[in-house]
């Protein structure tokens, strides 16, 4: 069972995300900032995390740069609210494999979850 990280500090975001994803098939997770996320990192090896941007403490950049310090294999999507291509670019080149933003279609999250773990 492929195991998937959700990173928000909205709480409706994850709880959405989990229960739908868990419907799928995957193992769910949930963290609301990125001491909580790195700590799942380590201890679940998850295969994929969906990242939001704008977290409160440490962002998501930051997180996704300590997530593929250590875990290069671990995919990762970024999702914001915020059209700042800046960061959006600046994640990309930090190896995140694509973004959306919110408010967004589950369908094409699922679609993209989908294809990046059958790899």
């Amino acid at each position: 069972m492929k195991k998937i990280l959700v990173v928000d500090d909205q709480y409706g975001i994850r709880i959405l995300l989990c229960e739908i994803l868990q419907k799928d098939g995957y193992q769910m997770f949930e963290a609301a900032n990125g001491v909580q996320a790195l700590k799942i990192v380590e201890e679940e090896q998850p295969d994929l995390v969906l990242l939001d941007m704008k977290i409160p403490g440490m962002d998501g950049l930051e997180i996704l740069k300590r997530i593929k310090e250590d875990h290069e294999h671990i995919n990762v999507i970024m999702m914001t609210a915020y059209g700042e291509l800046n960061l959006i670019y600046e994640a990309m080149n930090l190896g995140a494999i694509t973004h959306f933003a919110k408010p967004f279609d589950i369908d094409d999250i699922r679609e993209v979850i989908r294809k990046s773990l059958s790899v």
